[in-house]
């Protein structure tokens, strides 16, 4: 019985180490994260997935829809670029190769993957008309793949269901399991139409920077609050399945006010240099 203990007190102490070692920092909000997974192995993970996700999808045909998500898209990423660089962290996004698809799906969604890869699907568009509320929910979601949130997830659920075994051993032991631990991180469901959430933290931090990435990009971060009171008002007593993943509506518009004028500093920075 005692020599038990000793065994699970030497385990706990070994993953309080662990822990407390294997942190980085989320760029902008200057947090510290759980970070047990290389964004190295994330990214080869998302590639195999998204490769999976693109072959079994229908992308859009629409070439004035799509030429838009792909605009916004390349504005956003482009400004994080050159954030990142003039902040000394280019190497946070080694790997990266962006990529912006519009899926034919009526499913009120959108996701970014480790590495850049992102989906809007076309149901989402109804209410974002403008680039700009297209921007809020593109710079959202880049937001949660700069920061790490994948990866910082994916590290949560390994080290609660496998004791922070090392993901290509996982892989290896179990590889149905770590692939669907893989794609609960992501955020993006096995089945179309399936949105699985982040914890609220992850997605206030990725609203603000999101909002500052938006404005980065040139978008007024003031219309991403016109855009979140639309979209809680959709779906009458059941909100669309985006919103039920994500923090209660008056909660979300609340934080977004009480940021916005950071955000609009770098709108009015970004602006002036035009």
């Amino acid at each position: 019985m005692k020599t038990k203990s000793v065994k699970v007190s030497r385990l706990l102490l070994v993953l309080i180490l662990l822990t407390t070692m294997a942190c980085s920092t989320v760029p902008l909000t200057g947090r510290r994260q759980l970070s047990l997974v290389p964004e190295s192995e994330m990214i080869s993970l998302s590639l195999t997935e998204y490769g999976k996700f693109i072959n079994s999808n229908k992308l859009s045909t629409d070439k004035n829809k799509t030429a838009l998500v792909k605009r916004v898209g390349g504005r956003i990423s482009a400004a994080v670029e050159a954030y990142m660089a003039s902040q000394g962290l280019s190497k946070n996004l080694d790997g990266y190769k962006w990529e912006f698809n519009l899926v034919e799906d009526p499913t009120v969604n959108a996701w970014c993957m480790s590495g850049g890869k992102v989906v809007v699907y076309t149901g989402l568009l109804p209410l974002a008309q403008s680039e700009a509320a297209l921007a809020t929910v593109m710079g959202h979601e880049i937001a949660h793949a700069v920061a790490r949130h994948g990866s910082e997830r994916m590290s949560d659920q390994m080290l609660l269901q496998m004791g922070g075994t090392a993901l290509s051993a996982a892989l290896a032991q179990k590889p149905e399991q770590t692939k669907q631990m893989a794609m609960t991180a992501f955020g993006v469901g096995s089945q179309v139409g399936v949105i699985l959430p982040f914890s609220r933290q992850n997605e206030y931090e990725a609203d603000y920077m999101g909002l500052i990435f938006m404005a980065m990009a040139g978008y007024n971060p003031n219309e991403s609050i016109g855009f979140w009171e639309k979209m809680s008002q959709q779906g009458g007593s059941k909100p669309p399945e985006f919103l039920s993943t994500h923090p209660v509506d008056a909660n979300r518009i609340a934080r977004i006010k009480e940021k916005m004028p950071d955000a609009m500093a770098y709108y009015n920075k970004t602006i002036g240099k035009k």
